[in-house]
């Protein structure tokens, strides 16, 4: 079976099966979590943009762009697919404060924040995680080994 390599844009949430691979670019602020069922080999990525929507008033906002309705649309789509709970664990990556001095809302650190709240408050560990920093990143979930590929402009790619 031929590998298909699968774009996750921002503010979106998309799941796949083995052998495929799940990518989203440009990981600044903005948080990459990916959710992998070891057993079953299903796994899901999301590109998270802010931590809370609860600010926001306009009902037809992408609900992948937040943190508290995205992580529960993603984990309960992985469980309709045939993912189990006790299976499921967590990978974040960005979360960057990409411009010093000029990111007074800290929106990478409380994406960072609020994406393990809601993980720890729904039981699903963080097994490894690359954030912060002031560097975007590019997220790439393999959903056969459940493996994660970091690559930063002009870095070696790295893997948590």
């Amino acid at each position: 079976m031929t590998a298909l390599e699968i774009q996750v844009g921002i503010a979106e949430y998309k799941i796949a099966k083995m052998p495929n691979r799940l990518v989203t670019f440009g990981l600044g602020s903005c948080v990459g979590m990916s959710l992998y069922d070891r057993v079953n080999k299903l796994g899901g990525l999301i590109h998270i943009m802010l931590p809370d929507s609860t600010m926001f008033k306009q009902q037809s906002i992408k609900q992948g762009k937040f943190a508290n309705t995205g992580i529960p649309l993603l984990v309960s789509e992985l469980l309709n697919s045939g993912g189990k709970m006790a299976y499921l664990e967590a990978k974040l990556v960005g979360g960057a404060q990409m411009f010093d001095g000029f990111d007074t809302f800290k929106i990478g650190q409380r994406n960072i924040e609020k994406c393990s709240q809601i993980l720890h408050q729904i039981g699903i560990k963080v097994v490894a995680q690359e954030t912060g920093g002031n560097q975007g990143r590019t997220m790439i979930l393999d959903t056969t080994t459940g493996k994660v590929y970091i690559r930063v402009l002009g870095s070696q790619l790295k893997v948590i």
